[in-house]
């Protein structure tokens, strides 16, 4: 990464860039005064290792408020596979702390990035969008959080490896909770272990010690049912602490009847599906409302963003009246012969109120200006005040 920073730098003609990469996207944001869109695209393909010709036709560009309104939608979920999701959330997160320590963000993408969080984290707070699992993995945890206290210090047993278990172990994986996997070989299991996390286990001892685990996620394509009810019977016979099944399986490996045993809940696939159904439902319905509450921050965003433009020459103009205004001050007190502190102090800030008093209003509107866009004006106080300001894209 930090190789990728220090190229984009070198070769493109970016002050500034943060990149953010995700399972499905790297884009990278930049501010510069003498970027080049064209180096920026040759220095990524040499990164990524893509032909120029082939890197293009994945490429996508977007300027200033395009920009701005792109990240507001990573933030508040509405860019992601998910409609929602919160692990975008944290990768941006990730992404500009990553790129302050490389110290490749500076002024303008520290703000920026600062304030999309802020924005994002409010609407989705405000909304609700991010509420709700909608996945089959995440539902199917979060209802076991519903329906058992203390999980951290349960047993908790996935039996399968294929796609559904790895959704299952991700969400158990991110909320902290240990578990064991198996599946038909020793060998398969430990393979899956080594990727995903977890603890292996004989499917053969499984079979035979159900009465060990509180928790059991089976998503299998056995085309018979591994978890039947004479297991369960049994299991709750040895332990009666009760079970909660969740058979993930398409068709079914858990039998219907296991549901009878007393002290057993058990939940289906097509039971999960419906719930995150109805979550992505809910989400989507708000999709609209949080597209209205972007439109709105976008131009108050902009305009922030703006601001940046003018607050060098409004420092610089301070800070130079004042090294002024310091010293005609240390002039006169020696005419004056004055070395009597309050006098000097009540002199010292005289001076100050009325440099305030002078600079305040114009340097007010310079800000405003600035805030609307107004690069002309911008210009003009750089001359008048004789500032070599920074120039950023348009």
């Amino acid at each position: 990464m930090d190789n990728a920073y220090s190229q984009f730098k070198e070769h493109s003609g970016l002050d500034e860039c943060v990149i953010v990469q995700t399972c499905n996207r790297i884009e990278l944001f930049g501010a510069g005064k003498n970027f080049n869109i064209e180096k920026i695209k040759k220095t990524w393909a040499s990164l990524v290792g893509l032909e120029e010709n082939a890197f293009k036709e994945n490429l996508k560009l977007s300027k200033n408020n395009q920009a701005y309104y792109h990240l507001l939608k990573l933030t508040s979920g509405l860019d992601s596979m998910v409609i929602g999701e919160e692990q975008i959330l944290g990768q941006i997160k990730a992404s500009i702390t990553k790129a302050r320590a490389a110290k490749a963000s500076g002024q303008h993408l520290n703000t920026l990035f600062d304030k999309a969080v802020h924005i994002g984290t409010r609407i989705r707070n405000s909304t609700g969008i991010s509420k709700g699992s909608i996945s089959i993995g995440s539902m199917a945890v979060k209802l076991v959080e519903e329906n058992i206290d203390e999980l951290k210090s349960k047993q908790i047993l996935v039996i399968g490896t294929g796609d559904i278990s790895t959704l299952v172990t991700k969400s158990l994986i991110r909320r902290g909770y240990p578990f064991f996997v198996t599946s038909r070989t020793l060998e398969r299991s430990k393979a899956f272990c080594e990727r995903m996390g977890g603890v292996p286990v004989k499917f053969e001892e499984v079979l035979s010690g159900f009465h060990n685990y509180d928790v059991l996620f089976v998503a299998t394509t056995a085309p018979y049912f591994l978890v039947t009810h004479e297991r369960i019977l049994n299991a709750t016979k040895e332990n009666q602490k009760g079970m909660m099944i969740l058979d993930l399986s398409n068709p079914r490996t858990v039998d219907e009847k296991v549901s009878t045993v007393s002290g057993i809940k058990l939940m289906n696939l097509d039971q999960i599906a419906e719930l995150a159904d109805k979550n992505m439902k809910s989400r989507m319905a708000k999709v609209k409302t949080v597209e209205n509450i972007i439109n709105d921050e976008l131009p108050v965003l902009e305009a922030s963003m703006n601001r940046l433009d003018a607050e060098p020459i409004v420092k610089d103009v301070f800070k130079n009246i004042n090294s002024f205004r310091e010293k005609e001050l240390k002039k006169a007190l020696r005419m004056l012969g004055e070395d009597d502190v309050e006098k000097i102090k009540i002199i010292d800030e005289l001076t100050k109120a009325i440099v305030e008093s002078i600079l305040s209003q114009p340097m007010n509107n310079l800000r405003k200006a600035s805030e609307q866009g107004n690069p002309e004006i911008l210009e003009a106080a750089s001359k008048l005040f004789d500032y070599k300001k920074k120039e950023y894209p348009d």
